[in-house]
């Protein structure tokens, strides 16, 4: 009968590893939906519509009036309003609005995640 011993030294692998191997072996999208749950992804695809409908319809507009880069901005507030204090430059009109709304968009779904998953934990401790 093989001792106990014998087999706790051959254990090598560490928690971490056996995690990590877990995890690469799920898509990207079911380890988001972990970590962020469904609703935060829901959000980051609705900014992410809004996004490309605002590009697409700037892009679009002949006149250089369109509000349409507001809606994103509005739906990705407040982390996105940060790009109201930067101080202009060159690449302002087309760079800076969309790393604004795109990180507006992650700041509130990582938000959104963690209140997710308090909820869904209720009173219990971690």
């Amino acid at each position: 009968m093989p001792d106990a011993d014998a087999d706790a030294d051959t254990d090598t692998g560490s928690d971490s590893e056996v995690d990590s191997d877990y995890e690469s072996g799920r898509s990207v999208l079911r380890r988001l939906r972990d970590h962020i749950g469904a609703v935060g992804l829901a959000y980051l695809g609705v900014c992410a519509v809004l996004l490309v409908w605002a590009l697409a319809v700037t892009i679009g507009d002949s006149s250089d009036e369109s509000m349409a880069g507001v809606i994103p901005l509005l739906a990705t507030a407040p982390a996105s309003l940060v790009l109201l204090v930067l101080p202009d430059s060159t690449v302002m009109p087309v760079v800076m609005p969309v790393i604004a709304i795109a990180l507006g968009a992650a700041v509130n779904t990582a938000i959104i995640g963690w209140c997710t998953r308090t909820l869904r934990r209720g009173g219990r401790p971690d």
